[in-house]
């Protein structure tokens, strides 16, 4: 049996400020449903990703800005990195840890810049979306 994941759900105060912060990431809009004041949902899809992104009006009570460490592969952290910058996401410098197995929550053991071999899942960097979900850019290179 697959148990595959399909949405994370993300706890946001304004609705329309998120779908456009995510439109501006370059996530791609799959539905946006409004039943009334208390009902709405919006659905979006990372590039490339089979997981997506959900997100409202009665869909959570989680508080905005709640949830971190979501993460987003990439096979080149600088490209990715600068593709942001260019779309106007504010953005933590590329980093690596000198831990090896995965980056800690704060600064402690990291170093600036990638990875100096390139390894997989040894280059990361940061953003947050405007109520403070975090999220983690992660290389992956093979």
């Amino acid at each position: 049996m697959d148990f595959k994941l399909e949405v994370v759900v993300l706890p946001v105060s304004d609705v329309d400020r998120a779908r456009a912060f995510y439109e501006a990431v370059g996530f791609r809009l799959d539905a946006d449903h409004v039943t009334d004041d208390t009902y709405r949902v919006v659905h979006m899809t990372p590039p490339g990703s089979p997981c997506s992104i959900l997100f409202g009006v009665g869909v959570t009570t989680a508080t905005p800005g709640s949830a971190q460490g979501l993460h987003l592969v990439v096979s080149d952290i600088v490209k990715a990195h600068e593709e942001l910058l260019d779309r106007g996401i504010e953005m933590g410098g590329i980093f690596h840890d000198t831990s090896e197995i995965f980056h800690r929550c704060t600064d402690e053991r990291r170093i600036s810049g990638p990875d100096p071999q390139r390894r997989s899942y040894c280059s990361y960097a940061e953003f947050s979306d405007p109520d403070g979900n975090g999220w983690v850019l992660q290389e992956a290179t093979n």
